[in-house]
């Protein structure tokens, strides 16, 4: 088994998602060990909820899940790059392709690109 340091950040590791197509990141989260196990099991990316204080299987709610294509570790073995075949053209809850949608310009963000669904229809808020 892989031996990731889960102990700086109190049993957790930063998980970095990203397009195995584009390239481009799709959002941050975090893992467990259980979620790391079952990502590796699965080929499902799995991460851990910190709000809700559980795993989740990305997508399970809006049929937006992530297919772990290939798994890099940091050279600390504390952060994971998954490069995944994003399924259904979102990985943000708030409908965008990617949760890095905001950009830095002249001391404001501005939001690139339009929401690839809407996350009241699809999360049922």
């Amino acid at each position: 088994m892989i031996e990731l340091n889960f102990e700086k950040m109190g049993g957790l590791v930063p998980a970095i998602a990203q397009d195995v197509k584009t390239g481009e990141v799709l959002m941050l989260a975090f893992m467990n060990q259980a979620a790391w196990e079952k990502t590796l099991k699965t080929r499902r990316a799995t991460y851990y909820s910190r709000t809700r204080d559980t795993l989740w299987v990305k997508g399970l709610t809006s049929g937006h899940v992530q297919h772990v294509k290939e798994i890099r570790v940091d050279c600390d073995n504390d952060t994971v790059l998954l490069k995944v075949e994003q399924v259904g053209g979102a990985a943000c809850h708030t409908g965008f392709a990617s949760c890095f949608f905001k950009r830095v310009e002249d001391g404001a963000l501005t939001t690139m690109g339009q929401p690839v669904f809407d996350p009241k229809e699809v999360y049922k808020e």
